[in-house]
């Protein structure tokens, strides 16, 4: 709907209003709320809904999902359930995610990072990245090994084939840190007792 026809509504609504009466107030001001509602949607604004549907945390929404999957399954073990070892594997990613500290050389075949951090951190990345070392074995034929640090690990990955190794050196350390699809799968195995942390 163009501007003349907003205008055009709005001015037959005051009209209404000055000829009927106290009536029509009532339904000018649902032909505004009309005109309001027909201008968020052309204008691809998000209409507000009563219920907030994010979370507010990352972590939080993660926990919140996982918790919902498991009360949905009537076959779910609840003396085996263990959140707080999710909990614990969420705090890690985030350790790394956003404290690790990344030196990144090319080597033959793909890229060696050597991952450090202090304290958490440096906790988190010994347990995160060899693990991940393993999910990357498994993936476009790469071959990832990981060798320990004095505050980290250094993790090396590679491929014989040119393109994949040109794919591991654009990824870099955050992009192979997140790749595989076993995440998702990992958080739900650790909550229900299944892969001890």
């Amino acid at each position: 709907m163009s501007n003349h026809q907003y205008r055009a509504m709005g001015l037959a609504a005051v009209c209404v209003v000055s000829s009927v009466g106290a009536l029509s107030v009532l339904n000018s001001n649902s032909v505004l709320s009309q005109i309001n509602h027909t201008n968020h949607q052309a204008t691809g604004m998000p209409m507000t809904s009563r219920t907030p549907t994010l979370p507010g945390q990352d972590a939080f929404g993660a926990m919140q999902e996982v918790v919902a999957i498991l009360e949905a399954d009537p076959a779910t073990d609840w003396s085996r359930v263990n959140l707080a070892a999710l909990r614990e594997h969420l705090i890690d990613m985030n350790e790394v995610t956003l404290n690790a500290v990344v030196e990144e050389h090319e080597v033959d075949g793909g890229l060696e990072m050597q991952v450090t951090g202090t304290g958490r951190t440096q906790e988190a990345i010994r347990r995160l990245v060899p693990n991940q070392a393993k999910e990357l074995n498994q993936l476009n034929g790469w071959q990832a090994t990981t060798a320990s640090l004095s505050e980290g690990v250094t993790l090396t990955v590679i491929s014989e084939a040119v393109p994949q190794s040109e794919h591991i050196r654009v990824l870099g350390f955050w992009g192979l840190l997140v790749s595989g699809s076993h995440h998702q799968q990992h958080h739900l195995a650790l909550a229900r007792g299944i892969i001890m942390h």
